[in-house]
């Protein structure tokens, strides 16, 4: 998730207000990290990375000449291949296949058409970011996104964390408040697991914590077990091997999701060593992470 602004003359990385770039909220220029994610694919070629831009560049063609100049073209998944009325999306071994491994969405709609960036709000859902998104027992949605169970949009983003970031207080959000309303939004969806939860100082719990509860939604996703080390290769649905589950807070009610679960065709890859597909490159204090789907 990368703010991006026209700044002196370049396209830089800024978490700005008004939609100007301003010297005291200027990071970096975006090709600074752009080229970190183009090493990181190189170097990990079954790897998968998604960028969502919130989009503020206004230079005609400048954020596909951005990419293109950082190396990322070779990776893109192109926007014509992508699902646009909620179908499923290509296996991660198809994408692995066609070198599809970089997905890239813009705020801008216009851009879609005109530079062949994916409009985010045509392809995914979201919940409400800041405070609205940890409010217990709710799960708005974005007021720039359809319905969380709208089926026109076949990727779900789900936020948790607070307006105002507080890094002690992680550890707790990160506890069961984080397994409650991953449970609330699943609902909200439609029974829908996220592809994608978006926390701050994803480090820090007091128990299991943010990749406790991935592995617990994945492992649901991916083969309708309570962690992705008990699904089994070419095994049916909700057949699980018997192991221990990873040391969660004992209030934790990550179990407590009821009827089936919807999965695309992806699911059907059930070896999966690295259900936890990337952390996402992010110059603020909140970490993105993909489940897979």
């Amino acid at each position: 998730m990368l703010d991006m602004y026209d700044f002196n003359n370049d396209i830089w990385l800024c978490h700005s207000f008004r939609g100007q770039c301003f010297n005291f909220t200027a990071f970096q220029p975006a090709i600074n990290t752009l080229k970190e994610v183009e090493s990181f694919l190189s170097q990990n070629p079954t790897e998968i990375v998604t960028i969502i831009i919130e989009d503020y560049v206004h230079t005609p063609k400048g954020l596909i000449n951005l990419f293109t100049s950082a190396g990322l073209d070779k990776y893109w998944f192109p926007v014509t291949k992508m699902p646009k009325k909620g179908e499923d999306w290509p296996t991660v071994t198809e994408m692995v296949q066609s070198n599809y491994r970089l997905l890239v969405f813009t705020s801008i709609a216009s851009k879609e058409s005109e530079e062949g960036i994916a409009y985010q709000w045509r392809y995914m859902v979201e919940n409400e970011a800041g405070d609205p998104g940890v409010k217990q027992g709710s799960c708005p949605n974005r007021k720039e996104s359809q319905p969380l169970n709208s089926k026109k949009a076949s990727l779900f983003l789900q936020n948790y964390f607070p307006t105002y970031p507080v890094e002690d207080d992680a550890c707790k959000e990160h506890s069961t408040p984080l397994a409650e309303m991953a449970g609330t939004c699943y609902k909200a969806a439609g029974n829908v697991m996220p592809n994608f939860l978006a926390v701050n100082f994803y480090m820090r719990s007091d128990g299991g914590g943010v990749f406790d509860i991935l592995d617990k939604m994945n492992g649901q996703t991916l083969c309708g077990c309570n962690t992705v080390q008990a699904c089994q290769a070419g095994a049916p649905f909700g057949s699980c091997k018997n192991v221990a589950v990873p040391r969660s807070p004992p209030t934790n009610n990550m179990g407590s999701f009821t009827g089936s679960v919807q999965f695309s065709s992806s699911a059907s890859i059930v070896h999966c060593p690295n259900c936890l597909l990337f952390k996402l490159f992010y110059f603020s204090l909140m970490v993105f992470l993909l489940l897979l789907r």
